[in-house]
């Protein structure tokens, strides 16, 4: 059967499989294939993407994978809840693991007696700390509420320790008299259609309904600021004061440690400002941030991330669910990144699964151990809130100890040696080996030098063998990253299960916004669907964000956001223009477009022209061969770098 490991369930020689409806058992993994027999003898080999793709796919006797909890709902409920939560995190830890801290943390910390898990069992150490958190004031607190809070941070993690009563999602109408709500509805349905008059007389209009309905003094109106918020909340937005009404037949709109031995059983993490002078979008230059995740294991770069300055949480969600989640070729990237042209059988394992055509040979890993600095975006309780709830165990690295996290250190010095130097602008590694005309050179934005860092990745660093990966078969032939990562899934026997699309969407940035009847507004942008057609201009119900809704976005993607509508699940909203911009782009270039397009006309032509500006500067970035524009003060123009002259051996 399926076993749990870090956290997420595993497929391993040996277990019961569901494929196409029927039961098969795994017999061997080897690489990216699997080999499946049935009682009758019959067998079947494929690959482990496509037994996962499959919709009925699932472990005999396995626990299904925990989704990942929708963190937005976190930062909606009471800052007390919040901190009960966090307050009940150290106490839960305690009982399960003796130690109230994590294990990278644990650097002088003693069990304490009533919680050693070699002494006592699971509830003779939830009755210990039901005993002491009640002396501690947290009231009158039992071994099952121990037990309850305990299953509870297991199924949602952080999430599951909040006081659910906290985030119930608010009426529309509060505690207000549902005569009194009757009323106003039917006020508003006697003034629809007639001359816009003041939400004083329609106070006026209420006041007289309720008389005749109930009798003079029975139901008594509110006071006019409970009003005012009660039409808002029951108002159509083409209704309410103020705005055009609608008539009543209108339709609205419709160093790598010893033992290190899986894919992902360590993962080191790390920031560097990268060694090439970028066009920030203010037109001035500087050297942005990168930030990567290297598997120990198989000296893989699972994820990179680059900014102009100043790491954020962001840039730490987005790096977190790049790794775990399969990484498909970009449309635009050339050839040479796809798996037709790598050191494998393609047309094998094309035949196998036609989805292969076009993908990008890059390892998807869901890591066991994160290895970090003691920066604040790693070690917030977001970042690890999440990486728990996914099984995943953050360890800061010792400070002033830069030796533990010598493999991603070195992954830095390597991509400067390798990919740096052949890209225009590079600025040495000192200023001893700076070059008199970097500022000339420097001609690439940040996003351009994402794109050629992420097909360098694919194309080189992943191909490219490594003196420290070595086969105990043939240890004299060294290995890429790709090859030993397919080399230790075979030795492993299992495969992790990736995270899926809904969980990589989860762990994106969330917004709060309104719904209009245009749509969702976000920086001169316009995302609108016919899905929003029952919840335009409605509350959302979440209390402590005034009727806003919980939209997700992606930084380096713009052209859709995700919505969380009242069914739970995010729904996929596209920019208007969409269709008009075809590539990817994130918020400096949208800013730097705005920057040169002034605002005049309406609203609708002032976007589109936004639109069509961005087009056409993506166009120009794209279409431009190898000759760029000069620049003021520049005596030559800048070459754009050749693919070849990155990859190894070239």
């Amino acid at each position: 059967m399926g076993e749990v490991r870090g956290g997420r369930p595993v497929m391993e020689v040996g277990a019961f499989v569901v494929y196409r409806g029927r039961t098969w058992q795994v017999v061997a993994v080897q690489g990216q294939r699997v080999y499946l027999l049935q009682e009758d003898g019959q067998e079947m080999t494929l690959l482990v993407g496509r037994l996962f793709a499959d919709p009925g796919f699932e472990v005999v006797g396995g626990r299904a994978p925990a989704r990942v909890p929708e963190w937005g709902l976190f930062e909606t409920v009471p800052v007390a809840a919040q901190r009960r939560a966090l307050a009940w995190l150290p106490h839960i830890r305690e009982v399960e693991t003796g130690l109230p801290c994590l294990p990278g943390e644990a650097e002088g910390v003693v069990v304490r007696a009533e919680y050693d898990p070699a002494r006592w069992t699971l509830a003779q150490r939830d009755a210990a700390k039901a005993r002491e958190m009640s002396a501690l004031g947290f009231g009158p607190v039992t071994r099952t509420t121990v037990e309850r809070m305990r299953h509870a941070y297991r199924r949602q993690g952080l999430w599951g320790l909040v006081d659910k009563r906290s985030a119930r999602p608010s009426s529309a109408t509060g505690r207000a008299d549902e005569r009194v709500v009757a009323a106003v509805l039917e006020a508003m349905r006697r003034q629809r259609g007639r001359s816009k008059g003041t939400v004083k007389g329609l106070r006026v209009l209420a006041g007289q309904i309720l008389e005749e309905t109930h009798g003079r003094d029975v139901v008594a109106l509110p006071s006019p600021a409970t009003f005012y918020r009660l039409v808002n909340a029951l108002a159509d937005p083409g209704e309410r004061p103020g705005r055009p009404a609608r008539t009543a037949t209108g339709a609205g709109r419709s160093v790598a440690p010893l033992g290190v031995v899986r894919p992902g059983e360590q993962v080191q993490i790390d920031t560097t400002r990268l060694d090439v002078m970028a066009v920030l979008e203010d037109g001035g230059l500087g050297r942005p941030e990168l930030t990567i995740a290297v598997d120990v294991a198989t000296r893989s770069i699972l994820a990179a991330v680059l900014c102009p300055a100043g790491t954020k949480a962001v840039d730490a969600a987005l790096l977190l669910a790049e790794m775990a989640v399969p990484h498909p070729a970009r449309p635009t990237w050339p050839a040479a990144l796809e798996l037709s042209v790598a050191a494998v059988p393609y047309e094998r394992l094309l035949s196998l699964d036609e989805r292969l055509e076009g993908a990008a040979a890059r390892p998807v890993v869901v890591p066991e151990t994160i290895v970090v600095d003691r920066g604040k975006v790693f070690v917030s309780e977001s970042f690890v809130a999440a990486c728990e709830t996914l099984g995943i165990s953050v360890q800061p690295a010792p400070p002033r100890r830069p030796t533990a996290k010598a493999v991603v250190e070195r992954t830095f010095g390597a991509i400067n040696t390798l990919f740096c130097q052949h890209v225009a602008g590079y600025t040495g590694s000192n200023v001893t080996r700076r070059g008199r005309d970097v500022a000339d050179e420097a001609c690439w934005t940040v996003p351009q030098l994402q794109d050629f860092l992420d097909e360098w990745i694919v194309c080189g660093w992943q191909r490219q063998p490594h003196e420290g990966l070595r086969n105990p078969v043939l240890p004299r032939a060294p290995l890429s990253p790709n090859q030993a990562w397919a080399a230790l899934i075979a030795m492993c026997g299992y495969v992790p299960l990736p995270l899926t699309g809904r969980d990589y969407l989860e762990l994106l940035p969330v917004r709060w916004h309104r719904i209009t009847e245009r749509g969702i507004r976000i920086d001169h942008r316009t995302y609108d669907h016919e899905v929003l057609d029952p919840v335009r201009g409605q509350s959302s119900g979440v209390g402590g964000r005034q009727g806003r809704w919980e939209v997700h976005h992606n930084p380096h993607d713009g052209r859709q956001v995700w919505i969380r509508l009242p069914d739970g699940e995010l729904t996929e909203i596209p920019w208007i223009h969409r269709d008009h911009v075809h590539r990817p782009f994130d918020d400096c270039m949208w800013r730097q477009v705005r920057a040169g397009v002034d605002g005049h006309g309406d609203r609708e032509r002032h976007e589109a022209e936004l639109a069509d500006a961005l087009d056409q500067l993506m166009r120009r970035t794209r279409n431009t061969a190898g000759t760029l524009p000069k620049k003021r003060g520049r005596r030559s123009p800048i070459t754009a770098p050749d693919t070849a002259a990155v990859l190894p051996g070239a």
